[in-house]
């Protein structure tokens, strides 16, 4: 029988409790560190964009960031005005308290609900507070939320203007996290890009742009852009876009100097008014939306007065009440820079025109890759489907995420693996689909090649996103091969398939490698599964002198019962991530394109023996 449901049932929590309690609700997902918005980052970007607000405000040029990439620990020190000081406790430590209420004091700012550094503190081992202002200081110290200690004194002459903020995020909340630096570095770089002018020294590293979004397009496109970007710039918007010859679309999205990477009405809003714009410059010529996009890369940037975010963490920004009104600004300006620049805006609809034949050819490619399958058989051959799929268009309002995230497909190498998989899955939320050993190397090919090839036409079919990413039918792609050379290649070669045509799945952190164990280790008594030698050399101490050790190759030699455990709430995944890493085309050229001779000469340099092996 279920517990009495009485008045003691009914708890009331202190907000430091209910912050470490349920830290997702402010912070986002705990996460291990290794996805960009893991709350390890938002924990930074929550101090930091306090110091943000102060440069958008004209006080400050400079921030200084250190941060221990091993045990998290941060400091972040601005030389803005000031936290005023009867106010230093109660700005880190009382909901709902700041300045930015009011729009005096900060007109264009991130943070609005005063939330952000109070649930650092609280999820914090400790977390150290110092304004300077006026010749003085006033500073206090927190443990895990708690006030420890507090001071207020003369500041010496050197110390001048800002705040200084030190903490170390508690493993006790926050577990197994790992900070990585190239996250932090990407979000340094975005807060200089959209803050021109603004100076981020990194562990001791400078970071800054002249130019803001001109440099981040810059550095986007390099050598690959197909004309000059075309760049808008008012009091509160900031446009700037360009082609090159990728495939899909690539955006970056700034609110109040906000790194929205999720979107939202400033970035559909563009969208649209691009496509008017393009639309009424020559009237005689209509535009695809689709054909318009492809291959474009753009950044916008919008100064608002009280911002609405969805969710704590800032990645969306959603005010469709002047979705309207920002269609109408950014369609005028666009048009205005396409009419400064007519030899540019030539080499635009001459990619958008060569887009539209591309599409047509590939229609009709479509069309007979469609027909050469319906011949055959309705159902995909190689996919053994789940029964939930993921629907993006539906929001569970309990969790806030769509329905369906918990679903997922395994791409495994042949149907002995498959078989185990298929065997030991979850047949409500895990699909597998099967692989015909190595897939083709897509480097350097066109997009014909995914109707040509029947394999890459059945995934894409059995992922659904042949038409658009929002079709996507499972919320996690996974990567299940073997741990050898030829299931490592087959890694490779599955994400040189995404990189090139389906990138952004990558980049909304949808695509993953399963880990799965390399040894067992066991006695008459117990045993242990390892994916790594050391977790292997601590299970032979457990276990004691004539243990076993078995050593997997193939994911066909672990039998239903035991895959289970592998792929079931303790799985283990490594996700794939690509950072906005300006070498990212070079490195996949590199590694799959045709330069075999230069890769051969850089694995025999690169090669490290050990005379144990010999």
């Amino acid at each position: 029988m279920a517990k009495d449901y009485a008045d003691s049932s009914i708890k009331t929590l202190d907000p430091v409790t209910h912050i470490r309690m349920r830290p997702g609700m402010y912070v986002g997902e705990p996460g291990t560190g290794a996805m960009y918005h893991d709350c390890i980052y938002i924990l930074m970007k929550e101090v930091i964009d306090n110091s943000i607000d102060e440069f958008v405000m004209g006080a400050g040029k400079r921030i200084d960031v250190n941060v221990n990439y091993d045990t998290g620990e941060t400091s972040v020190r601005d030389y803005g005005r000031g936290i005023p000081l009867g106010k230093v406790v109660d700005c880190v430590s009382q909901m709902n308290t700041g300045g930015k209420f009011d729009s005096d004091s900060f007109q264009f700012s991130a943070g609005m609900n005063g939330v952000g550094t109070k649930a650092v503190n609280a999820l914090s081992e400790f977390f150290e507070v110092r304004s300077y202002r006026d010749g003085e200081y006033s500073e206090a110290y927190f443990e895990e939320g708690r006030i420890k200690s507090k001071k207020r004194g003369k500041a010496k002459t050197s110390d001048g203007h800002g705040t200084y903020t030190r903490y170390k995020p508690d493993v006790k909340v926050l577990k197994h996290f790992k900070v990585r630096e190239e996250h932090v570095v990407r979000r340094m770089r975005m807060y200089c890009y959209v803050n021109a002018g603004l100076t981020i020294s990194l562990n001791g590293q400078e970071i800054r742009s002249d130019k803001g979004l001109q440099d981040l397009i810059a550095d986007e496109a390099q050598f690959e852009k197909l004309y000059q970007p075309f760049h808008v710039k008012t009091k509160n918007l900031e446009i700037i876009f360009t082609h090159t010859n990728r495939f899909g679309e690539g955006y970056h999205s700034f609110v109040n100097g906000q790194y929205t990477t999720d979107g939202g009405t400033h970035l559909t809003a563009f969208k649209e008014a691009l496509t008017k714009a393009l639309n009424d410059y020559d009237p005689k010529k209509k535009f695809d939306g689709d054909d318009i996009r492809d291959g474009l890369i753009g950044a916008v940037s919008l100064r608002i007065m009280n911002p609405v975010f969805e969710g704590q963490t800032k990645i969306k920004f959603v005010m469709n009440d002047i979705r309207a009104e920002l269609v109408q600004q950014m369609k005028k300006e666009i048009e205005a820079a396409l009419h400064r620049s007519p030899a540019e805006t030539e080499k635009l609809i001459a990619k958008i025109e060569e887009t539209g034949k591309i599409r047509s050819q590939l229609n009709t490619i479509k069309k007979q890759a469609r027909e050469r399958t319906q011949a055959t058989q309705v159902r995909v051959p190689q996919l053994k489907d789940c029964k939930n799929h993921l629907k993006l268009d539906k929001i569970n309002k309990k969790t806030g995420k769509a329905e369906g995230e918990e679903t997922m497909i395994f791409l495994t190498e042949g149907k002995s693996a498959g078989g185990t998989l298929g065997n030991a899955r979850d047949a409500m939320n895990q699909a597998v689909f099967f692989l015909r050993g190595k897939c083709l190397n897509t480097f350097g090919l066109n997009k014909d090649i995914l109707y040509k090839n029947e394999e890459f036409f059945n995934l894409i079919k059995s992922l659904d996103i042949e038409e658009k990413l929002d079709n996507l039918r499972y919320g996690k792609i996974i990567f299940a091969t073997d741990a050898d050379v030829d299931g490592l290649h087959i890694r490779m070669l599955l994400t040189t398939f995404f990189m090139r045509f389906y990138r952004q799945l990558i980049m909304d952190g949808r695509v993953f490698i399963l880990e799965t164990p390399l040894f067992r280790v066991r006695n008459k008594k117990e045993q242990y599964y390892c994916f790594s030698d050391a977790e292997r050399e601590a299970a032979i101490k457990k276990c004691g002198r004539g243990c076993e050790i078995t050593r997997f190759k193939g994911l066909g030699e672990l039998n239903a019962k035991e895959f289970k455990d592998f792929i079931g709430p303790k799985m283990r995944l490594t996700p794939v991530t690509c950072a906005d890493d300006v070498d990212v085309e070079k490195t996949i050229k590199f590694y799959m394109g045709s330069n075999t001779p230069e890769r051969k000469d850089y694995i025999m340099e690169s090669l490290v023996c050990d005379s144990s092996d010999f």
